[in-house]
């Protein structure tokens, strides 16, 4: 008998743990090495990597890479030191000079940190042990679990194919398993018209064989953007362009069920925008028993989504609510490296300015979380040389004032001479 949902839940809930940590849930203790240690120099943030630490530090490349920010060499260092000798990832290594328990190695983590590494650049050996490591660990199905042996999920399939589209490679020709292509696996997480209404078009995070399919909005933002062959980086659409929602067209056909990608593609935005609208511009989690507030992670990762596929107005919506004081984003992402770089990809994938996120500079406050970068983008190099030409300014200018008072005072002296001869 296939075990029920809940059953299916309670074994992902480790691949939640991350997603659960940049968002608004508990994380599970088994996530990661032994117990929490300091964090290690490089490292960025300041709050216990136990969870997040791999994911977190890959975000943040990501992030930098997508506004002209080169990490330093430290930050990057750290991120390799936690590759185990197969080429996996685990959650967080508090002991780098330990072999790994290969128990405790992930699909989300792995995946990310080829995306973070690719990202940073320069670090082409550790990618391609991270890949080989995803193809090894890959599913009979052509999916991936949230790690070796667990059931192929959407979101941990998605990431996975992410980090094949983050390095370039085409998933269905280099990651095709006994012939069978993940992208087409992926496709059978989506519900058709056969759902209820809401659902429709939406991913399931797993599979029951009792229970069916059922939407989840985690599942569903990742699946929008590997379903367009998109990682984590989603670069803005052109000025002007904004493409019209194609949500699942149930009229005609009360079973149909998008055939390919770029169908699956366009019905998954259509169920993120609904879902979105339903709750006046943010996403809830659909995780069982987690809390029905606001969800500013899994809202960012939709904007991402929404915008991959060139839904401008759409993604503005959510991007827009993320802004706002009442959505309590800023709260939220302090201090949290992984949060603050999901906002920068979001604003980054609309066009947006993430220099300028309702008046704060995302970027200088993700920089200072963590090493100062290598190099700095283009417009934070302009932004220091007018700070360093405006003090040059107000030097000449004093000096200026000085020169002139002084020849004020030379002719004011000579009158008074003159005078008095």
């Amino acid at each position: 008998m296939a075990p029920s949902l809940a059953v299916h839940a309670r074994r992902g809930a480790v691949a939640l743990a991350t997603a659960a940590v940049l968002s608004t849930a508990m994380a599970p203790a088994a996530f990661a090495d032994a117990s929490p240690s300091p964090a290690a120099p490089g490292l960025y943030g300041t709050e216990d990597p136990k969870f997040d630490g791999v994911f977190r530090q890959s975000l943040t490349f990501v992030a930098q890479s997508a506004v002209g920010v080169s990490p330093a060499k430290e930050a990057v260092d750290w991120l390799t030191g936690q590759q185990c000798a197969d080429g996996g990832f685990p959650g967080f290594r508090a002991d780098p000079a330990k072999a790994c328990d290969t128990q405790k190695e992930f699909t989300d983590q792995t995946a990310a940190a080829v995306q973070g590494l690719a990202a940073a650049g320069g670090r082409s050996e550790q990618v391609t042990k991270g890949l080989d490591w995803l193809k090894a660990h890959q599913n009979d199905d052509g999916g991936w679990g949230y790690q070796p042996g667990s059931p192929s999920d959407a979101n941990s399939t998605s990431i996975a194919l992410g980090a094949f589209a983050a390095t370039g490679q085409d998933p269905a020709k280099v990651a095709a398993k006994g012939g069978k292509d993940p992208v087409a696996t992926l496709l059978t997480f989506q519900l058709g018209c056969d759902a209820k209404e809401g659902e429709r078009g939406g991913f399931s995070f797993l599979k029951d064989d009792k229970s069916g399919l059922r939407a989840d909005n985690l599942a569903s933002a990742a699946a929008g953007l590997a379903t367009r062959g998109k990682g984590f980086l989603v670069e803005p659409p052109k000025k002007g362009a904004d493409q019209p929602l194609k949500p699942l067209d149930c009229a005609a056909d009360d079973k149909a069920k998008p055939k390919d990608a770029a169908a699956a593609a366009e019905a998954v935005d259509g169920y993120l925008s609904e879902a979105l609208a339903k709750n006046g511009g943010y996403l809830v989690p659909s995780m069982p028993g987690a809390p029905a507030k606001p969800d500013q992670g899994n809202t960012a990762d939709a904007v991402v989504a929404l915008a991959a596929g060139g839904h401008r107005e759409a993604a503005e919506k959510p991007l827009t609510w993320l802004r706002s004081k009442e959505s309590g984003t800023a709260d939220w992402a302090k201090n949290h490296p992984g949060r603050v770089a999901k906002l920068i990809l979001a604003a980054h994938a609309t066009g947006a300015d993430p220099r300028d996120f309702a008046g704060t500079d995302l970027v200088a406050q993700l920089n200072a979380m963590g090493p100062k970068p290598e190099s700095a983008s283009s417009a934070e190099q302009k932004d220091e040389e007018k700070k360093d030409d405006d003090k040059g300014v107000s030097v000449w200018w004093i000096v200026g004032v000085f020169f002139v008072a002084s020849i004020g005072a030379g002719f004011l002296i000579s009158g008074r001479k003159k005078k008095q001869l």
